[in-house]
């Protein structure tokens, strides 16, 4: 007798719960689960930080200062995991998050509160990137569809329970058990890491060598695109009350923009290069599509409506249903990326334009709920996607560059587009009638982007 070809063993699929990636999956998943309760927590128990602070801009000025903190790390923490490996990009990023939370339980003041909630951006932003280049590491490529559909979920389960739980334990005890009661958690998900960390630390490509290389052209233009998202944030946002300064603020932050944004994303990216380029864009895409209008859904809903907070609360919870349903789907790949990744953009416009009818008189609110959970779908099966992709399409020694590039076109995607959102608001009114329209601009804004965006997905595929 021969013994069997290699050919002829059957092929078993690796499986992201399996032993050999056991401990890493349950690692990443929940350290990506605690960065997201942590920020899903945050909006709610915000009115009484700032009450209790004696600070009631307390809540722009904490997500402002999280998103460009945020920003900054990674594009840090990708240069240093291309170089050097993201063991400590990934370390330091969840010793500053730990440490950020305690200051934030402990602040007793404004201003030590902005200090954590910097500190806490930090660590998440450069904890997020080094798990990326981790994922790309340590999982073979027939297994990211899995695991990015796992970080998918992720964030969705804190979206429907953090809230909830963050205002029981607020309620109950006090804001501050919100930020201390996540630090224990942290302890197993590194003890269940190490593994990890260690098998992709001895992964190495050759270092890089592109423009996206250079440490100190690099925290330049991640200072520059910092800067300039929070002062064209702050222009947007203050242009209807003192027009000279909020205009000029806006032009300085695109100014900044445009110095440091380029040199952040690969070659071609703003001009929708084929590949790699498009595939960045598209999750800025996405993200602006889906969360800016997501953020108005419950203001349209409690004063066009009458909704309680519970009730228009439930329409954002079936959002993360549909997302989770599509992380799930993408993980089958039935189709080609390019292909989902514009089914993607497809339904989050579709599903933001539906949600348009429930302002109009004689329609009920209520039409929110299935159009956000066709938008949630486009968003999982979009966004997974998009991060699968980019990874394959990235060479080893850009995975961390590229990761932060993602990262980047997503704070600003999301913030840029609420940021506006929020200034329209502003300007014209707060009446039932007024707050309808501003909503329905908002919506036909942001559909527009979607529709660009399915347009242009064409064109991640490769050449």
């Amino acid at each position: 007798m021969t013994a069997p070809k290699t050919l002829d063993t059957p092929y078993s699929p690796p499986r992201i719960f399996g032993p050999q990636y056991r401990a890493a999956t349950i690692g990443i998943l929940l350290v990506v689960t605690l960065i997201a309760f942590e920020g899903m927590s945050v909006g709610v128990v915000m009115p009484v930080v700032s009450k209790d602070l004696d600070a009631l801009n307390l809540y722009g000025m904490s997500l402002s200062a999280f998103l460009i903190a945020s920003l900054f790390a990674n594009v840090v923490s990708g240069l240093w995991s291309d170089r050097r490996g993201q063991t400590i990009p990934f370390l330091l990023g969840v010793l500053l998050f730990v440490i950020g939370m305690g200051l934030a339980g402990a602040a007793a003041n404004k201003e030590l509160f902005v200090l954590a909630r910097v500190i806490q951006g930090l660590g998440a932003g450069s904890t997020v990137v080094a798990i990326y280049v981790m994922i790309a590491k340590v999982y073979p490529p027939e297994a990211r569809p899995k695991i990015f559909a796992g970080l998918s979920a992720a964030w969705v389960v804190p979206s429907m329970v953090g809230p909830a739980a963050a205002g029981i334990v607020a309620q109950a005890w006090t804001w501050r058990a919100v930020f201390f009661g996540i630090i224990p958690l942290v302890i197993p998900a590194l003890v269940m890491l190490i593994p990890a960390l260690k098998q992709s630390a001895g992964i190495a490509g050759e270092p890089s060598t592109g423009p996206r290389s250079r440490p100190i052209p690099m925290s330049l233009a991640a200072t520059g695109t910092a800067a300039g998202a929070g002062v064209l944030l702050y222009g947007v946002d203050t242009v209807h009350l003192h027009a000279a300064w909020g205009a000029a603020a806006i032009v300085a932050g695109f100014v900044m923009l445009g110095f440091g944004l380029p040199r952040l994303l690969p070659p071609g990216a703003l001009r929708f290069g084929r590949g790699l380029p498009t595939t960045i864009m598209m999750r800025g895409m996405l993200s602006a599509t889906f969360f800016g209008v997501n953020y108005f859904i419950p203001l349209a809903l409690t004063q066009v409506k009458g909704f309680n907070a519970t009730e228009a609360g439930i329409a954002l919870t079936t959002g993360a249903l549909g997302w989770s349903t599509g992380s799930y789907l993408q993980s089958r790949r039935t189709a080609e990326a390019h292909r989902r990744i514009r089914l993607g953009a497809a339904c989050v416009t579709v599903g933001g334009l539906v949600t348009l009818l429930a302002v109009l008189p004689g329609v009920t609110g209520w039409i929110a709920v299935p159009a956000w959970i066709v938008a949630g779908f486009g968003m999982g099966i979009g966004m997974t996607t998009v991060s699968v992709t980019a990874m394959r399409q990235s060479p080893a020694n850009e995975q961390g560059a590229n990761s932060a590039a993602l990262s980047v076109t997503d704070m600003l995607g999301s913030a840029l587009a609420v940021g506006v959102g929020g200034a329209l608001i502003n300007v014209v009114g707060h009446a039932k009638d007024q707050i309808a329209t501003g909503f329905i601009v908002i919506v036909c804004l942001m559909a527009l982007v979607g529709l660009t965006g399915t347009i242009v997905s064409a064109r991640v595929k490769d050449a």
